[in-house]
């Protein structure tokens, strides 16, 4: 299964539909579940779930587990399942004990934190297109920080502000792109910014000299119009 945002320690990632998934080989080793190096287990909860007469619906079965396979240190293909939350959460239900409880604690907590970064990464490729591919190129892993950072930078030199803030004081729900509520003007500076910052990305990594770079740029291209702009608001 491809993947949008690139699996983590845990095993989790997300797909190319921007939903959150876990690999049962993860799941397998947490929960002590592995046997020799194939899923037995795992596969054996999961296949008892996804029989016909276990209760759970087929819709749910499709949209919840996802069948795929993975090559293991000898070369040989081995069964493998891509988990949503509520997959994931159907599978270890029934996993009892302090450990198990620590772990489901875990990962559910690990499944938020990636559903935020799905978020983000949302809103970036909407407000900040030509940023997103290139934050991925720079960033073997890339965090929600990394997006979100990089589209704050030009926000804040182009409005004064965050989107965060942006949003609050224009009463916006949370994750609502803000792009509709910008002058012309504003989009065709941001864009103008994206552009460079895209290119500053690969030269220069530092956060804070490529923040000094396009300041002057901004300054220097659009000086008291760009300031009036972010008055405004």
């Amino acid at each position: 299964m491809e993947q949008l945002i690139p699996m983590n320690n845990y095993g989790l990632f997300a797909d190319t539909s921007e939903i959150a998934r876990v690999d049962s080989r993860f799941v397998a080793q947490a929960f002590d579940k592995r046997h020799s190096d194939v899923l037995r287990d795992v596969l054996r909860d999961l296949k008892n779930l996804l029989d016909p007469k276990s209760g759970l619906s087929s819709n749910f079965s499709q949209r919840n587990f996802a069948f795929t396979s993975y090559t293991d240190n000898q070369g040989k293909k081995r069964p493998c399942y891509q988990l949503t939350r509520d997959g994931f959460v159907m599978l270890i239900m029934g996993y009892t004990g302090q450990k198990a409880n620590h772990l489901k604690e875990l990962y559910i907590q690990c499944f938020n934190e990636m559903v935020e970064q799905i978020k983000i990464l949302h809103s970036a490729r909407i407000e900040f297109p030509m940023l997103t591919q290139q934050i991925r190129l720079i960033h073997d892993n890339p965090k929600p920080y990394h997006y979100s950072n990089e589209c704050d930078l030009i926000n804040r030199i182009v409005l004064g502000m965050s989107a965060k803030k942006f949003r609050e004081q224009r009463g916006l729900a949370k994750g609502t792109s803000i792009r509709p509520y910008l002058t012309s003007n504003q989009v065709k500076q941001i864009e103008a910014l994206q552009k460079i910052d895209t290119g500053l990305m690969i030269g220069i990594q530092n956060y804070q000299e490529r923040k000094q770079k396009l300041e002057w740029y901004y300054a220097k291209t659009y000086g008291m119009k760009g300031l009036e702009n972010n008055d405004n608001y």
